[in-house]
């Protein structure tokens, strides 16, 4: 007979029939659930008693932790701008101000209502 296996927040597991690894995301006390999320993402949640009824056994963490990340390579996960103590110690440096630019208008050229000045009805 399998041993029981309860579950704990943080800790990875293996369900044996599928070889698929999940961790156990929260436990909900009141309604006895259990949120987990699978090594590829996908987030789920089941009972205490569909989870007593899983072949189940604890797990280490997964090696390669990028599972969930869609679309990551290797490469991307290194840094080329190390930074050391000594950067996090310089203070920053503010951005300067920017200048605005702004266009005069003449005020003949504009009525009071903001519109394009009227023509002159004398003609």
């Amino acid at each position: 007979m399998d041993e029981r296996v309860s579950p704990e927040i943080g800790q990875w597991y293996l369900h044996r029939d599928k070889g698929e690894m999940f961790r156990v995301t929260a436990y909900d006390e009141p309604t006895h659930t259990i949120e987990l999320q699978t090594f590829d993402g996908d987030v789920d949640e089941m009972d205490e008693e569909a989870w007593n009824a899983l072949p189940l056994e604890r797990s280490g963490e997964p090696e390669d932790w990028t599972g969930p990340l869609d679309g990551i390579e290797f490469d991307d996960l290194s840094s080329d701008a190390e930074m050391t103590a000594a950067d996090w110690l310089q203070p920053l440096q503010p951005f300067p101000p920017q200048e605005e630019t702004w266009h005069q208008v003449d005020p003949d050229e504009e009525s009071e209502s903001g519109d394009a000045p009227e023509p002159d009805a004398r003609d």
